[in-house]
């Protein structure tokens, strides 16, 4: 009789344990998930707070691809006081370009000679032309390009500054724009290489390979590829000034037939005269030989 009233208490004892620890077991399973999923609400918390923060102070360009930031749209007078600074701005800027200078600054220098393209371009003309007319001005081609070229006419470098008037997709530049100044510019140096320095685009092949972001200088290279009589073939990329590549075209152009009864004179002054003293001297143009050194 006594050992199974202590057997049935020994029993009741061990379900009792089993019990607590069935217990404990519960609580401590059911308390480790709510750390969990605090300590994970933390952190995301966190991590959203500092991108966010790193976002608003320099956004990834995807980022700015994505959701560009607003912009005020360019001055409706381009003559006013505004427009003026802002245009001497851009001009001190473009002098100042790390790029610019160290070509400057290349052993031969002196082979290469600088060009403003429609810097004297006459005013009745340029009101109607689209580059140096309707296209230019604060928030679209703000700046007067600048194009180094070589002495034999075979390379190009042209600087030109994009402004955020220009946009397809807001924050980005368009297309079109971009084949227009790479026509211009593959033209440039093919005029040069025809006889009668005249020309026209026959075909042009354009490459996207990278958005090109607005507001800011882009760099437009020319490379002569050949040339048979009133036939020439151009290559030339955009490129921004990290020396990434936006855009790739290749340009066939050619001397029309009649090109001997134009005057070449308004293309010249389209196209930038020479900057400096070391221009080629044409002596089908009457000007002398510089006398020679004894």
């Amino acid at each position: 009789m006594s050992s199974n009233l202590l057997r049935h208490i020994f029993q009741r004892r061990n379900i009792g344990a089993g019990s607590n620890r069935l217990f404990s077991l519960r609580t401590n399973a059911t308390v480790q998930p709510k750390r969990n999923c605090l300590r994970t609400l933390v952190l995301l918390s966190l991590t959203g707070v500092g991108a966010y923060t790193a976002g608003a102070v320099a956004p990834h360009p995807i980022f700015a691809f994505i959701a560009p930031r607003p912009a005020p749209g360019p001055p409706a007078d381009p003559d006013s006081p505004e427009s003026l600074a802002y245009a001497a701005s851009l001009e001190e800027a473009l002098q100042s370009l790390p790029l610019l200078n160290s070509l400057r600054s290349q052993p031969d220098a002196d082979q290469w000679y600088e060009a403003r393209p429609y810097k004297r371009f006459p005013e009745e003309r340029r009101v109607n032309n689209l580059t140096a007319g309707a296209l230019r001005g604060p928030g679209k081609l703000g700046n007067i390009p600048l194009v180094r070229s070589k002495l034999d006419e075979s390379e190009a470098i042209g600087f030109v500054h994009v402004g955020r008037g220009l946009c397809g997709h807001d924050g980005i530049v368009h297309g079109g724009l971009l084949a227009t100044l790479l026509d211009e510019s593959l033209a440039r140096t093919a005029i040069n290489n025809l006889p009668d320095k005249i020309g026209v685009t026959a075909n042009l092949s354009i490459s996207y390979r990278a958005p090109t972001f607005a507001d800011q200088f882009i760099v437009i290279k020319v490379r002569l590829l050949e040339k048979k009589g009133r036939k020439v073939l151009v290559g030339g990329q955009v490129e921004d000034l990290k020396g990434n590549v936006l855009v790739e075209a290749n340009g066939t152009f050619v001397q029309p037939k009649y090109a001997s009864l134009l005057s070449n004179s308004v293309v010249k002054q389209a196209m930038g005269e020479p900057e400096t003293a070391q221009s080629p001297v044409l002596l089908s143009e009457g000007v002398p030989p510089p006398a020679r050194k004894s």
